[in-house]
Parts: structure tokens; sequence; C-alpha cells
């Protein structure tokens, strides 16, 4: 399994940005623009949450492990690939999805400040990148917390 890049979230991000902004510039020509959910930021921040929840589990169980607790719950192997594939995808959802409310938000930004249910849709934009953002650090966290120490010399992230 590989590991997360940076630099292709911020390409999704970026392109999803730039499409987003240009689709929200023609949209608005024509009078009307879709508005952003205020549910958007509420489940990107739940993801965050469980992703988290999860990274913050494992690294328990396997810190219990370690110090060989008699109590010790283990880490099935399995367990551990998907939560790393969960949080994976999970990260290359939110970079585009950020991406497209970011350029969503910055046109609201640039254009209509002055109305205020705009402003509320600008401000909704931003926690969504907010919470995106948290969604990819959590990944990112679980990802760690996964990965075996004799992996790091190789570009491959085995699972426990």
């Amino acid at each position: 399994m590989k590991q997360l890049r940076l630099g292709v979230l911020a390409g999704l991000f970026a392109v999803a940005g730039v499409l987003s902004w240009g689709g929200a510039r023609l949209w608005d020509t024509f009078g009307t623009l879709p508005s952003v959910p205020l549910a958007a930021p509420v489940v990107l921040a739940v993801i965050a949450v469980v992703l988290l929840a999860t990274a913050l589990s494992i690294r328990s169980r396997l810190r219990a492990q370690r110090e060989r607790r008699p109590d010790a719950k283990g880490v099935e192997p399995l367990m551990a690939a998907r939560a790393v594939v969960f949080g994976q995808a999970s990260a290359l959802v939110a970079s585009l999805v950020c991406g497209m409310y970011g350029g969503v938000g910055v046109h609201l930004l640039m254009n209509s400040l002055d109305v205020p249910a705009r402003r509320d849709q600008a401000i909704y934009a931003g926690l969504a990148v907010l919470a995106g953002a948290g969604v990819v650090a959590a990944a990112f966290f679980l990802e760690r917390v996964c990965k075996l120490p004799d992996a790091e010399d190789n570009g491959a992230t085995p699972t426990l």
C-alpha cells in the first residue's frame, strides 16, 4: 500500500478549486449560485473525528501490546489495513471537496460580501475547507499510527 502524498492532495485541491471558481463565476452570470450547505463542514468534521478516534484507538492498542499488558487487545492486520484505506480515501475525497468549496468561497469573497446570505455561504465554504484539512491531517496521523517500524526504508506502507 502506498503512502498518501501531500503533493497529490494539494494538486487535487488546486485543480478542483480553480474549476469550481470558474464554474461559480459562470453560474453567477446566470443570476443564481447554488448554495453551500451548512452540512458540508459538519460532515467533514464528523469524518475527521472518526478518523482521529480510530487512530487513537489503534495507537492505544499497539501501546498496550508493546508494554505486554495482560488485558491488551491485539490489532488485527486486516482491520488496520481497512482503517488506512478508509483514511486515504477520505483524504482524497476531502481534498476534492475542499477545493470545490474553496473555489466557490473565493468567488463569494471577491464579489458579494455585502449580501448577508452570500456572506454566510462564504463562511460555510471556509469552514468546509478547514474541516477538510482536518480530515487530511487525521488521515495522515492514522497512516502514521498503522505504519510498521521496519517499513521506513522503502516507499510502501505495510499495515499491521
